[in-house]
C-alpha cells in the first residue's frame, strides 16, 4: 500500500494532505453522502493508504466542518441544516466582499501585467463556462470555488487567505449541493470586470449581490424556499 512506505516526518504529512484532499473531493462530489459514516479502515483501503495518514485527514476534515464526530466513535459526513447554511453565509459574505475590494485595490496599484493572478482569475471563468456547456457539474463547482480562491490570492493578504481556507471545504460542499443558475456565472463575470478595472467599490457591490443571491439560491435548492434566513438584514 502506498501509505506504508513512510509513516513519519514530511512523508506522513504529505500523505495526510493527499488523503485529506481525496476524502474532501469524495464528500464534495457526493460519493460520500451526507450523514454517511466513514470507517477509518475502509477509507484507508479505498485510498490504498495506511490508517495513520487517513486518521489525520479525517481529524482535519472535522476541523474544516465537513465531517463530524459520532457520539461514541468514528466520524460521519456532516449534514448541512438550514441554520448551518445561514451561518456559513453570514461569515462568508463580509469576507467575500472585502476580498473583492482588496483585489481591485491591488490591481489598481499594480503596474500593467504585473498581476498574473488576474489571468488565473479569468481562466476560472472560462473553465466554468466550458464545464457548464458540457454539463459537468463537479468541474463547474471546482471552477466556481477556484474563482473565489483566486480573488483572495489577488489580495496578497495571507491572514485573509488563512481565514477563507477554513471555509473552503464547506463552500465546495454547498456549491455542489445546489443548482448553479446561468445568471450567477454572469455575476462572476461582472465581479471580474470590476476587479480587473481596479474599481474597488463596484467590485465589492457586485460581490455582495452575488453572495446574497447565492444564499437565496442555496436555501431554495436545499430546503424548498428562501426561508427567513435569506432575508437581508
Amino acid at each position: 500500500m502506498a501509505g506504508k512506505a513512510t509513516e513519519s516526518g514530511q512523508g506522513r504529512t504529505s500523505l495526510s494532505a493527499q488523503a485529506r484532499d481525496e476524502v474532501r473531493q469524495r464528500i464534495v462530489d457526493r460519493r460520500y453522502a451526507m450523514g454517511a459514516r466513514l470507517v477509518e479502515r475502509e477509507v484507508a483501503e479505498e485510498l490504498r493508504m495506511s490508517r495513520v495518514p487517513v486518521r489525520e485527514a479525517l481529524r482535519a476534515l472535522v476541523s474544516e466542518g465537513l465531517l463530524e464526530l459520532l457520539p461514541h466513535s468514528g466520524v460521519r459526513v456532516r449534514r448541512l441544516e438550514r441554520a448551518d447554511v445561514a451561518h456559513l453565509y453570514e461569515v462568508w459574505e463580509p469576507l467575500a466582499v472585502q476580498a473583492s475590494r482588496l483585489a481591485a485595490r491591488a490591481v489598481a496599484a499594480a503596474a500593467p501585467d504585473a498581476l498574473p493572478g488576474l489571468a488565473a482569475l479569468r481562466g476560472t471563468l472560462d473553465r466554468a463556462e466550458r464545464a457548464a456547456a458540457a454539463d459537468e457539474g463537479s468541474r463547474e463547482v471546482a471552477a466556481h470555488t477556484a474563482f473565489h480562491e483566486e480573488i483572495v490570492a489577488l489580495t496578497g493578504n495571507p491572514l485573509l487567505a488563512r481565514t477563507m481556507e477554513q471555509l473552503s471545504g464547506q463552500l465546495q460542499l454547498l456549491f455542489g449541493m445546489r443548482e448553479e443558475p446561468a445568471h450567477m456565472r454572469a455575476q462572476h463575470a461582472d465581479m471580474f470586470r470590476h476587479i480587473a478595472a481596479g474599481d474597488a467599490e463596484a467590485a465589492a457591490a457586485s460581490t455582495l449581490l452575488h453572495v446574497r443571491d447565492s444564499r437565496a439560491v442555496a436555501l431554495k435548492s436545499l430546503f424548498g424556499d428562501a426561508g427567513p434566513a435569506a432575508v437581508d438584514a
